[in-house]
C-alpha cells in the first residue's frame, strides 16, 4: 500500500500500451498525455466509489463511452488500499443501482465467482456478468427459432396469473409454473433506458452468441404493447414506475426491443413462451378470454353481465314452474 504519486504514475506508464490497445479508435494523445488522462479518470472514479456519491454520476459510469479498463482501476486501487476489494465497492455503488432494486441481496457465491474472473473489461461488462452469474444463464443453450407471445393483457384475460418473483437476485429469472407467471420486479426511472441501452449495445457488439439481456428485453417487448399492459404489470408489482406515465414505459421497452438483433434465443425463455402460447391457445382458455374481453372488460360490463345471467336464470326457473303448473 502506498500514497506516493510517483508510484501511481509509474503504474499507469507501465499499463499505458495495454490500455491503448483496449480502444478501437486511434488515440492521438502522446504517451505522456494519455498517462495523465488515464490517471485523472481513474482517480476520479476511485474517489467516487470511496465517497459513495449519488445521482447522475452513477449513471454516467455505466455509459459505454465512459468506460475505463477495470484492470487499471484495480491496480491503482490496490496500490492505495488493502480493503475492501474494488469489486465489493463496484457492487455496492454501481451494479445494484443499474440492474436490481436496492433491497435485493447479492449472494456471496456470486461475489466469489466474479472475484476469480480475471477477464472483467469494465463496469458495463461487470454488470452484465453479474446478471448472468446470478441468473445461471451463462452457457445456456440457444435456438435459432423462437415464438412470439401474447401481450400481458391478453395473457391475463386468458387466465395467466402474473406474480412478482420474490427474493430473486436477477431480473432475468422469468418462471412459469402452471398458469402462474412469476417475473422479478424492475424499477423504471429516468435513467433506466440509458443504462439498459448501453448494456444491450455492449452485449450486441461483443457477446452476440450470449445475448441474454437482449432476450429479456425482447420478452418484455412482447409482453408490453400498450399502457394497459404496463398498468397491469404495475398493479401486480412487477414494474415500479418512477416515470409516472405508463405510456412512456411502454414506449421505452418497445424502443429498446426495436434495437435488438436476435439470431437465436435462450431455450429457457423459449420453453416459457411455448407453454404460454399453448395455455392461451387451449379452446377453453380462448373462450374464457373472449368472455372476459367482450363482457367483463370494465366493472360496469361485469355487473351488467352478471345481472343478465341472473335474469336469464330467473326466466328459466319461471318458465319451468309455468310448464309444471300447466302439466298439473
Amino acid at each position: 500500500m502506498t500514497n506516493n504519486l510517483e508510484s501511481f504514475v509509474s503504474c499507469v506508464q507501465e499499463l499505458e500500451p495495454t490500455v491503448r490497445a483496449c480502444y478501437s479508435d486511434n488515440i492521438k494523445l502522446t504517451e505522456e498525455e494519455h498517462v495523465m488522462v488515464i490517471l485523472v479518470d481513474c482517480c476520479f472514479i476511485l474517489e467516487f466509489l470511496l465517497k459513495s456519491y449519488h445521482g447522475w454520476r452513477r449513471r454516467d459510469l455505466l455509459l459505454l463511452e465512459n468506460q475505463v479498463p477495470f484492470f487499471v482501476l484495480e491496480k491503482l486501487y490496490n496500490l492505495a488500499l488493502d480493503s475492501p476489494p474494488l469489486l465489493t465497492l463496484a457492487f455496492r455503488y454501481i451494479v445494484p443501482y443499474s440492474i436490481i432494486l436496492p433491497d435485493s441481496i447479492i449472494s456471496g457465491d456470486v461475489l466469489r465467482l466474479l472475484s476469480n474472473d480475471s477477464g472483467i473489461a469494465h463496469f458495463i461488462d461487470l454488470s452484465r456478468k453479474f446478471l448472468l452469474t446470478s441468473s445461471g444463464f451463462s452457457g445456456c443453450l440457444r435456438e435459432a427459432e423462437f415464438p412470439h407471445i401474447y401481450s400481458a393483457t391478453e395473457l391475463s384475460e386468458a387466465g395467466v396469473k402474473f406474480k412478482v418473483k420474490k427474493n430473486s437476485q436477477c431480473m432475468l429469472d422469468l418462471e412459469l409454473s402452471g398458469h402462474n407467471f412469476r417475473v422479478p420486479s424492475i424499477r423504471v426511472t429516468a435513467f433506466t433506458e440509458a443504462i439498459l441501452r448501453n448494456l444491450i449495445a455492449f452485449e450486441q457488439c461483443h457477446c452476440m452468441k450470449e445475448s441474454y439481456l437482449a432476450d429479456y428485453i425482447v420478452a418484455l417487448d412482447f409482453l408490453i404493447n400498450t399502457e394497459k399492459d404496463v398498468d397491469l404489470l404495475i398493479k401486480k408489482g412487477i414494474i415500479e414506475n418512477w416515470l409516472g406515465d405508463s405510456n412512456a414505459v411502454a414506449e421505452m421497452f418497445n424502443g429498446l426491443g426495436l434495437r435488438v438483433i436476435n439470431p437465436d434465443f435462450n431455450v429457457q425463455y423459449i420453453r416459457i413462451f411455448k407453454e404460454l402460447n399453448a395455455f392461451c391457445g387451449h379452446p377453453c382458455n380462448k373462450k374464457v378470454a373472449t368472455l372476459r374481453r367482450d363482457y367483463c372488460n370494465t366493472p360496469w360490463k361485469t355487473v351488467a353481465s352478471i345481472a343478465g345471467i341472473f335474469l336469464l336464470v330467473l326466466t328459466v326457473i319461471q318458465t319451468v314452474f309455468s310448464i309444471l303448473q300447466v302439466v298439473h
